[in-house]
């Protein structure tokens, strides 16, 4: 015989901070950064992923408009977000952050919304960095239209610098020394005051304060700004190590919220 037990309802997961993340199905690398950068338990954290290609072209990019609903609706209903983020560089400077945001807030409760190439202008500004070298791993018609929307909000990119990949399964395998080398001779040319790593399928998290440290100047990845925007945004810690310059700043520097380790 089964009978009812007597039980009590408790609050949400995320004490510190409820955040939600829309991954690339073709990306291997964003959650374990998110891993790695968010450990407290006290903030919660949920992934939905959405369709994508296998290579990465201006038209496979363009086609994750018409998924993004359906992407952010399968994170849970009953969660109120305080910032979703759209893990993906080139899809949100092909669709648009405006765009972006509209598609994903219809779709689930949040009070934000951001993606790599908001959070990399956001962080730029917070360290007071005009010009930077952009290193991509993708082939010109994907890096191109990047690199012209940081130079519409105003930056100066003396410098670009691509591995020339298509196929987004060879970018996860992009070996983080070669992503290395590639940062150091972007970020010693001159005129250069940061160096920005673009993709978040690259393995960035553990060289970004081995190459600060070589050029004496900050170097942002995608991962790392996206996460540091969402903490920004939610008022969210982050881990002690989260690595490089931009995490190092107090806490309503350039404004916003932003809980510093």
């Amino acid at each position: 015989m089964m009978s009812d037990f007597p039980h009590r309802i408790t609050g949400p997961i995320g004490a510190k901070g409820t955040l939600g993340l829309i991954v690339l199905q073709s990306d291997e690398t964003v959650e374990q950064d998110m891993r790695r950068l968010f450990p407290d338990p006290a903030v919660a954290f949920y992934t939905t992923r959405i369709p994508s290609g296998a290579d990465v072209t201006p038209e496979t990019l363009a086609a994750m408009e018409a998924e993004l609903p359906q992407a952010a609706s399968l994170l849970p209903p009953s969660v109120a977000f305080d910032a979703i983020g759209y893990a993906c560089t080139s899809g949100a400077t092909r669709i648009g952050a405006d765009r972006v945001a509209e598609l994903v807030s219809g779709s689930a409760a949040t009070r934000a919304v951001t993606n790599p190439l908001t959070a990399a202008i956001a962080a730029l500004r917070a360290l007071d960095v005009g010009a930077f070298a952009f290193v991509s791993p993708y082939v010109a018609s994907v890096a191109e239209p990047i690199r012209t929307a940081f130079a519409v909000e105003g930056f100066t990119v003396p410098v670009t610098l691509s591995f020339g990949v298509q196929t987004e399964a060879v970018v996860a395998r992009i070996d983080p020394g070669s992503i290395l080398e590639a940062g150091l001779a972007a970020g010693r040319e001159p005129g250069v005051e940061a160096v920005f790593l673009s993709c978040t399928n690259l393995r960035t998290l553990d060289i970004i304060e081995p190459l600060e440290q070589a050029l004496g100047k900050p170097v942002l990845s995608s991962n790392q700004v996206l996460a540091w925007h969402l903490a920004r945004l939610a008022g969210a810690p982050v881990a002690a190590e989260a690595p490089g310059r931009l995490f190092g700043l107090r806490a309503g520097d350039a404004g916003g919220k932003f809980t510093a380790r």
